[in-house]
């Protein structure tokens, strides 16, 4: 079986990046999926349906149609790594981590000790917490390890 698995969460550093090439180093059976990473083509998603008369309803249209990759990538993954970075606040994360908990998707939280309480409800439903990356890939390593790698 390859592992499917979902990366969500801050978009501002390289962190998958590294958990995919470090997966890739360790040979793990894994794909990723990821929604998607350019900020500017994020906010433009629904751009091309209509012209949106406010910010709020150009948000809306594009929130909607991210909304298909992301429920879809959700929904057939085998677990999500979820990123919280300390720079910004991820809203859209949070909201992934209860689309998880709702679908009983396992997931898990990446984030620094410092967002342990603002986090609680999140990490309340997750199933493990890590505070780097090479957690996630020892957390990945360990729960794929009868699997093979194609």
């Amino acid at each position: 079986m390859i592992w499917k698995i979902y990366l969500s969460g801050e978009i501002h550093t390289a962190w998958r990046d590294e958990i995919i090439q470090k997966s890739k180093n360790e040979k793990l059976p894994v794909s990723f999926l990821t929604p998607e990473l350019n900020h500017e083509q994020s906010d433009a998603a629904g751009d091309f349906l209509a012209e949106a008369s406010s910010n709020f309803w150009r948000d809306n249209q594009s929130a909607k149609v991210n909304s298909i990759r992301i429920k879809n990538n959700i929904l057939s993954c085998d677990l999500a790594v979820i990123k919280f970075g300390d720079k910004y606040k991820q809203w859209n994360a949070a909201f992934e981590a209860g689309l998880c908990a709702a679908h009983s998707k396992p997931y898990i939280t990446l984030h620094s000790p410092d967002l342990i309480h603002p986090l609680k409800e999140v990490d309340g439903s997750a199933m493990a917490w890590a505070e780097n990356e090479d957690q996630v890939i020892n957390l990945i390593a360990f729960v794929t390890k009868d699997e093979k790698a194609i």
